[in-house]
C-alpha cells in the first residue's frame, strides 16, 4: 500500500504521516523526492505506527476489557498469569477511585472452567489463591464450552462481579469469532474485564483486544531457603494488542505487584552479590572480630 501526500489541506492523520520523517529516496537522476513528490510505502507506514504505538507495561491504566492467554495444560501458568494481570488491573483501578469512597470495591470474582479444563489443571485451590480474593471468589463448572461461553456472557453483564476469568480448553466450534465477538462487547459495554484462558488451543480468528502466550520460567532461588518454592515467573509474549506494540517480558509476582522485565537481560547470568542482611552484621574493615565485639 502506497500514500501519495501532496501539499493541499491534509487532515490530522495524514498530517501525522506527512511530517513522519521518512528514509531519503533518490530519483532516477540523483534528485531527492521533496514536497509532493513525496511517497510513503508500507514499510515507512509500518514504522510510524510501531512509534506511535505505546510499549505495554504493567499498571497501565489503558487496560482492554478482553484478554486471552494461550498456554498448556501441564501446569497453572495461564491462570496465573490471568490472576496477575487481573490483580493489576484492579490495583491500577482502585487507585484511580474517588479518595472520598466510603466503601471498599469487594466485589466477587467470577471463575468459570469447562469440564475439559477441570480435567486438565484442576479447580481453584482457594488457599492458594491472593488473600485479597479467597473470600471473594465464584468459581461455575460448565459441562461444555457452550455452557462456559453462556456463564462467561452473563457474568461480564453483571456489574456485581469486579472482574470474569474463564478457561476453556482447545478451539471449539462454540468458541467461534462471533461469541468472541459477543465477549468483547459485553465486556466494554458493562465494564466488567476478561481474562479468558485458553489451554491447548491455537491462536484463532478473535476480537480479543490483547492476547499472549505464556509458559512458565525458572523462579529465583528464596534469599534464606534455597530449597523453597520461589515467586511465580513466566515467559510472556504478548502477539496482538490494539494499543502496544508487541514484544517478550519475563514476568514476575513481587509481593503481590506485577513486575515485567527483558528477556535478554534476565537470561544472563547475575553477578555474585552477598545477601542483603541488614542490620545483622557489623562491618569489620580494619579491626578484628574481637574488637567488634567489645565495641
Amino acid at each position: 500500500m502506497v500514500f501519495l501526500m501532496t501539499s493541499s489541506i491534509l487532515p490530522p492523520s495524514a498530517k501525522a504521516l506527512h511530517d513522519f520523517p521518512v528514509p531519503s529516496r533518490l530519483k532516477a537522476g540523483g534528485q531527492r523526492y521533496v514536497g509532493a513528490d513525496l511517497h510513503l510505502s508500507s514499510n515507512d507506514v509500518a514504522a510510524l505506527s510501531k512509534a506511535r504505538e505505546g510499549r505495554w507495561q504493567p499498571g497501565l491504566t489503558d487496560q482492554p476489557f478482553h484478554s486471552e492467554i494461550f498456554t498448556g495444560a501441564a501446569d497453572a501458568s495461564g491462570a496465573g498469569l490471568a490472576l496477575a494481570l487481573a490483580r493489576d488491573a484492579l490495583s491500577v483501578e482502585g487507585q484511580q477511585q474517588d479518595t472520598l469512597a466510603e466503601v471498599e470495591d469487594r466485589r466477587q470474582v467470577l471463575w468459570v472452567q469447562d469440564r475439559r479444563a477441570i480435567q486438565r489443571s484442576g479447580r481453584p485451590y482457594t488457599q492458594g489463591l491472593p488473600r485479597e480474593m479467597r473470600d471473594r471468589l465464584i468459581h461455575v463448572e460448565a459441562g461444555s464450552p457452550e455452557d462456559a461461553l453462556f456463564a462467561l456472557e452473563e457474568g461480564l453483564r453483571c456489574r456485581d462481579f469486579a472482574c470474569v476469568i474463564g478457561e476453556i480448553t482447545g478451539n471449539p466450534r462454540a468458541l467461534d469469532f462471533t461469541a468472541s465477538r459477543r465477549l468483547s462487547l459485553a465486556a466494554e459495554k458493562h465494564g466488567t474485564a476478561l481474562w479468558l484462558v485458553r489451554l491447548e488451543a491455537e491462536a484463532d480468528l478473535s476480537s480479543a483486544r490483547m492476547r499472549w502466550r505464556v509458559e512458565a520460567a525458572p523462579s529465583a532461588s528464596p534469599r534464606w531457603n534455597a530449597a523453597a518454592p520461589g515467586a511465580p515467573v513466566w515467559k510472556a509474549e504478548l502477539f496482538r494488542a490494539r494499543r502496544h506494540a508487541p514484544g517478550k517480558w519475563i514476568l514476575s509476582d513481587d509481593k503481590g505487584c506485577l513486575c515485567a522485565n527483558d528477556p535478554l537481560r534476565a537470561a544472563q547470568p547475575a553477578k555474585f552479590s552477598s545477601p542483603d542482611i541488614g542490620h545483622l552484621v557489623r562491618p569489620t574493615v580494619g579491626r578484628s572480630l574481637a574488637a567488634v565485639a567489645r565495641a
